[in-house]
């Protein structure tokens, strides 16, 4: 090549030059731009070590690259790398890089992960361990748990639970929770009370729960009306160890959301539902069937429930269901006839409003005797419980205990006194605006039943009222033990006398609201308990002085633990100082707006073995400043402290430094 041998100089090499023009072989060039042409032999190092600008035109800028992410990857790439991280911790990490990681790594159920188990590795070894090998964490030198310790104790004590309310409550969180406690032993129980406003939780929230806790065992839903039965189902078919489920306001949830629980979660023991316009019949039926182990059912407000609901669920349960709560449906007497043949293990059934039950279904359901082991009813604002319906339920359930009638505005002394004579077992009954029931009533009641009642409570019964002549044989109910006379207008201090008589073995006496209750009529019943009163209300006795305070803390003041006194006004200091001085077991004191001041405050701290807990002055108008120093002296035992609507006595100042010398006390002022 002659042309390379006589070339001269940089002249030559250029377009138009002889050793351009009179080029052999083109591939002799490399072209780096359209306007530069390089000469790039073969297998010898290039005498440019410059690029060789031979044209005025302008290099053009080079475009900017974007940054590489891992964002970009679909995420069906983005689930198979998350599901093989290998520890717990790196998957929590991970979901708080951006809500679309969260809601990948929560979609992973936990049997989907994919995790090598760790190798052994020798002391040797250690430091040449394989890229994507766990080493094992050093023990803690200090005697305490690495983190995998901790996780696997979790794992072993039992399982973890979380509530969310009102603004709290969204997917987000929701999806932060599946998977965060993943690898702490698990999710156990779920509360969700209310939902945010905007972001209220949804069946994304409640699926990536069922995919990342399948360990759940109880469900709370209440006020959530953006859930449906597709996120109920995805709870059922990730959570078949669910045993407790409670849905209150859910609109959306229906009966196809119930009959996907039957058949996933055969352990549930435990359905409450309440105000859901869709739950009907359809769903109960399939619980029924579907959960042999079902223990507790409650049904309220619920307008498509009726009796095939109700009887399907109970005759399906009938050998695990023991407890019934029944409250505001369209039911019959149908309904109960079927509790009363199939409830053979039920010992509490509660009834409420339930407008279209007859007296026929009460007495059908005590004659089919089948509640033999029923120990606990109560039955509020039912117009079918009559003399008749009572005394049935008396004899066909030998075994009750405790019976609680409420606003039965057709249930009379007659039928009182039956129900007492056939039921043998009661130890406790309550009456609540029962307005036909009278002292006559009560008192035929207690002569037949004083070998086990326990407890009597009569609460705003407008029918008991003072009489002048009493039954020839006055009842002495040894057993009773607790006495409550609430809100009673026509029981006054002529009757209260009686009481000590029927009853000297009393420890629990609560009178509150009895305005016409007087010194007079008290202190005969203090005087004659055998027993040591433990517990006594007098609030709202506005007619009570010292004069009976007083002795009731001299005799029972070795006993007595509880004395609420809020609203007697005409007690005053000498009555603090009584309890000072003879209430050494006294732990919770009442005394809001009585008449006490500085020097009753002053009585008290100054007590020796006293164990108060919780005391309440509020109200007292006469309690100044000056007691300031007095209340930081009641001692450690002091846990609460009411100072509210007491205004010479509250100050910025004074109640700061109280609640400092008082640290460990709570006070409301």
């Amino acid at each position: 090549m002659p042309a390379l041998v006589n070339c001269g100089g940089d002249r030559d090499i250029r377009p138009g030059g002889p050793l351009y023009s009179n080029l052999m072989e083109s591939s002799l060039f490399l072209s780096l731009t359209p306007n530069v042409d390089v000469y790039c032999p073969p297998r010898k190092r290039s005498r440019v070590t410059a690029p060789f600008i031979l044209t005025s035109h302008p290099e053009p800028k080079p475009a900017l690259k974007k940054p590489c992410s891992i964002d970009v990857l679909p995420d069906e790439c983005l689930f198979e790398i998350f599901r093989r991280l290998p520890a717990d911790r790196d998957r929590s990490a991970s979901a708080c890089v951006s809500k679309r990681w969260l809601f990948l790594l929560s979609s992973i159920r936990t049997c989907e992960i994919s995790v090598e188990k760790c190798k052994k590795v020798s002391p040797s070894q250690q430091d040449v361990t394989p890229l994507g090998t766990l080493k094992k964490p050093l023990p803690d030198l200090n005697g305490e748990a690495t983190m995998e310790e901790e996780q696997e104790t979790e794992t072993k004590a039992g399982h973890l639970s979380r509530c969310l309310e009102g603004k709290d409550a969204t997917d987000v969180r929701l999806a932060s929770v599946a998977v965060g406690l993943a690898g702490r032993g698990g999710l156990g129980k779920l509360s969700i009370r209310g939902s945010n406003t905007t972001r209220g939780v949804t069946n994304l929230g409640l699926s990536a729960i069922a995919r990342g806790c399948p360990t759940l065992t109880a469900l709370y839903m209440w006020d959530v009306p953006f859930v449906s039965d597709e996120g109920l189902s995805e709870i059922a078919n990730g959570c078949p160890m669910l045993e407790k489920l409670d849905l209150s306001q859910c609109p959306l949830i229906s009966d196809k959301g119930l009959i996907a629980v039957a058949q996933k979660c055969p352990n549930l023991r435990s359905l409450s539902i309440q105000s859901c316009s869709k739950v009907g019949n359809d769903g109960l039926q399939a619980i029924g069937r579907g959960c042999s182990q079902l223990q507790t059912v409650s049904i309220d407000n619920c307008p498509l429930v009726g009796d095939h609901g109700i009887a399907g669920l109970v005759s399906s349960a009938s050998s695990t269901l023991t407890k019934i709560k029944l409250n505001n449906l369209k039911i019959s007497d149908i309904a109960l006839a079927v509790i009363g043949h199939y409830g053979k293990a039920v010992t509490d059934v509660v009834i409420s409003s339930l407008l279209n039950v007859s007296e026929r279904g009460f007495w059908v359901m005590g004659n089919t005797r089948g509640l033999q082991n029923l120990k606990n009813l109560s039955i509020t604002s039912c117009r079918g419980v009559t003399d008749l319906g009572l005394e049935a339920i008396a004899k066909g359930s030998p075994n009750l205990k405790q019976l609680c009638l409420r606003k039965c505005f057709y249930l009379s002394d007659i039928g009182l006194k039956a129900f007492a004579e056939a039921a043998g077992s009661l130890e406790n009954l309550q009456l609540e605006e029962c307005s036909r029931i009278t002292l006559f009533g009560i008192l035929a009641a207690l002569l037949t039943c004083t070998s086990k009642l326990k407890t009597l409570v009569l609460s705003k019964c407008l029918g008991i009222r003072d009489i002048t002549s009493y039954l020839t044989q006055l009842p002495s109910c040894v057993t009773l033990r607790s006495l409550t006379i609430r809100d009673c207008p026509g029981f006054s201090s002529s009757s209260l006398a009686v009481v000590g008589q029927i009853c000297p073995k009393l420890q629990h006496l609560d009178l509150s609201g009895l305005v016409g209750a007087t010194d007079a009529g008290l202190l005969p019943l203090i005087e004659s308990s055998e027993s040591r009163l433990v517990k006594v209300n007098l609030s709202g006795c506005m007619n009570l002085t010292d004069a009976v305070i007083s002795p009731l803390a001299r005799i029972h003041g070795e006993t007595l633990q509880l004395l609420h006194l809020d609203g007697c006004r005409k007690v005053t200091d000498a009555s603090l100082v009584a309890i000072a001085e003879n209430c050494s077991s006294l732990t919770d004191l009442d005394m809001s707006r009585c008449t006490v001041t500085d020097y009753g405050v002053a009585a008290l701290a100054s007590a020796r073995q006293f164990n108060l807990q919780v005391l309440s002055l509020s109200g007292c108008s006469k309690v100044t400043r000056a007691s300031f120093p007095f209340l930081g002296n009641l001692g450690r035992s002091l846990l609460g402290l009411n100072l509210q609507q007491c205004n010479n006595l509250i100050s910025t100042q004074g109640i700061a430094s109280l609640e400092e010398k008082l640290w460990w006390c709570d006070i409301l002022s």
